[in-house]
């Protein structure tokens, strides 16, 4: 039985294809039209997975939508008569694409299925819930027999939060929370105050709370301003939001800014502004608020199903700081986390829910369903050396343990490569196949890829790659994970210790002092967000972290994904040349070419 899934037009759409419960392939629609967070039809990413499978659209069993969209209207219908009329305005501008698109999704989508196919579509089109999709992709490609489900995003039809169980092949859906109360859109929120873009700067603001002095008051101001003005926290884990801080009801703005301004005592930042410590505070509050949510929830959770693992999705799930002081409560003996958290997911969820839900059929459980996350396009040495000549890049072609030592040594060098590598992604994290790769114990490597390379926010954190054998080496109590989810503490013996004064430091200062002996990926707060490579992986990035450490002593490299700021992470050998050639990375390797400027 083969099954496609499908997310779009809200943000992040993909496509994922599943054969007899197995993922085949899966892709995000940015990748090939190179529009970040693209919300459009995913046409590529759907012709890339049916090409994998070497099948046409109409040879499917089903084809799977990842939420209801009646349901979505009817909650837009409710907020704009719960609202009026404040929000009417909204409401007439967006009533023309709703009539026109969206309240007849289902045709739309079997025209651009029969456009896809170039014929006339005989395969039956279903449709998901949006956070049973978001269960879905969690579960069933996590390794347990049974587990607590947690979904937490900004909001789906009429659902911001859920707890399911899942068992075998079932998921039972439990308790939902629904709009307007919602933790996602309440960090949204706060994304927007502090000049960030929403569903999209996000984890700029969890990374900009370590830079937050936590002798400070300032911090503590704000969070009790959040607790006694902005939101609620129940008992039970549940979000109560202060309605008449929040606009996303009646207008396209997220927040009344002036009153934001009034009660905080700061300016709405805009994009090109500086960052301050109020930010920083700001910022820092926000986190702190956020990890209690997600603990509190989590919790309820426990007590409601009684099972010691959890599964977690929705785009919350990707505040891998909360889901670090998670692990470390005990709450639950294990996590999984999708990879592929947000919307993105929810293409393979809405395939896998249908195909265990609807068709009842059994489940295999595995230890890595997702395959390393490495589920899209693959270029064979024929279409790379194409590319290369077709450029006329200067390159040298170099075999087995020459490309290794070589790569090894430019890196240990100083150098700054370029890694294109086997099958691309799934998810929003480069994994070891699109990455920019560094010395991790180079203290000048976060200024220079930051500013030289990726040409984004100088504060911005970098992650260690490192073999899943060295984890002890350099962090206490981590548990392995392979998909850049968790943060941890650098171990106490390797942390350098903080000048007096360092918080009085502007950013830029700050990331002169370094933290650790890995300073290029140790954060103001001495942890990392980390991503292991198992012994039993046969990947080239394990094979040059293998070599890395026998030239250097290290099994462990900076890795951040294959793009610049604003701009997709690469997919094609062509993305790939671009971005070299308009950055200052030094070389780049690409399947067994060295790529030189």
């Amino acid at each position: 039985m083969i099954i496609l899934g499908i997310s779009a037009y809200y943000h992040d759409s993909a496509a994922a294809l599943i054969k007899d419960g197995k993922v085949i392939a899966a892709a995000q629609e940015e990748r090939f039209t190179r529009i970040k967070h693209d919300a459009s039809f995913p046409e590529n990413a759907i012709r890339f997975c049916l090409k994998s499978a070497g099948i046409g659209l109409n040879q499917l069993d089903s084809v799977v939508f990842y939420d209801k969209p009646f349901l979505k209207f009817e909650r837009i219908l409710q907020t704009v008569l719960d609202t009026a009329p404040k929000g009417l305005p909204l409401f007439l501008k967006s009533m023309p694409v709703w009539l026109k698109e969206k309240l007849f999704l289902k045709s739309q989508i079997k025209d651009e299925l029969k456009e896809i196919a170039g014929e006339k579509i005989t395969v039956p089109l279903m449709f998901s819930t949006h956070h049973l999709s978001h269960a879905a992709s969690a579960f069933y490609a996590s390794p347990y027999e049974e587990s607590t489900i947690l979904t937490i995003d900004g909001v789906g039809e009429w659902a911001t939060a859920s707890i399911g169980l899942g068992k075998g092949k079932d998921i039972t859906m439990l308790q939902e929370m629904h709009f307007p109360h919602s933790l996602g859109l309440l960090y949204a929120a706060f994304t927007r105050f502090l000049g960030f873009k929403v569903n999209e700067g996000e984890y700029k603001v969890m990374g900009l709370a370590p830079y937050n002095d936590p002798q400070d008051g300032l911090w503590k101001k704000y969070l009790e301003i959040v607790k006694s003005e902005i939101a609620t926290l129940h008992d039970d884990g549940s979000l109560q939001l202060n309605l008449n801080y929040f606009s996303f009801q009646e207008t396209e703005d997220m927040i009344p800014a002036k009153k934001w301004e009034a009660l905080f005592g700061i300016k709405l930042r805009q994009a090109d502004e500086p960052l301050t410590k109020e930010h920083a505070a700001l910022a820092y509050a926000l986190q702190n608020y956020t990890e209690d949510v997600v603990l509190a929830m989590a919790s309820t959770a426990q007590k409601i199903t009684g099972k010691r693992n959890l599964c977690l999705a929705g785009g919350v799930a990707l505040n891998c700081v909360a889901n670090g002081k998670l692990l470390k409560t005990g709450l639950f003996d294990s996590i999984y986390i999708q990879p592929a958290a947000g919307d993105a997911g929810g293409a393979l969820g809405a395939a896998l829910a249908v195909y265990h839900q609807h068709f009842k059929k059994e489940r295999i459980v595995e230890v890595d369903y997702m395959q390393g996350g490495a589920l899209g396009c693959e270029f064979s040495d024929v279409e790379i050396d194409a590319t290369i000549h077709e450029l006329g890049l200067k390159a040298e072609r170099l075999e087995g343990n020459q490309l290794l030592e070589q790569t090894a040594k430019l890196l240990a060098d100083g150098k700054v490569i370029g890694w294109f590598q086997g099958k691309m992604e799934f998810g929003p994290r480069a994994l070891g196949y699109r990455s920019i790769l560094a010395d991790a114990a180079n203290p000048e490597m976060q200024k220079i890829l930051n500013l030289k390379i990726k040409k984004r926010e100088s504060f911005r954190p970098f992650a260690p790659i490192l073999l899943e054998e060295e984890l002890p080496r350099y962090f206490d109590d981590a548990q392995p994970n392979p998909y850049m989810l968790f943060v941890y503490p650098i171990k106490d013996e390797l942390q350098i210790c903080r000048p007096a004064g360092f918080f009085d430091l502007s950013f830029s200062e700050m990331l002169k002092v370094p933290g650790s002996e890995l300073p290029a990926v140790t954060h103001i707060d001495y942890t990392a967000r980390i991503q292991t490579v198992p012994p039993n992986s046969t990947s080239a990035i394990r094979l040059l972290l293998e070599e890395f450490k026998r030239q250097t002593g290290r099994g462990v490299l900076i890795n951040t994904s294959f793009n610049i700021k604003d701009e997709p992470i690469v997919n094609s050998p062509q993305d790939a040349v671009q971005c070299f050639l308009i950055t200052e990375m030094d070389v780049l390797v690409m399947g067994n070419w060295v790529v030189r400027k």
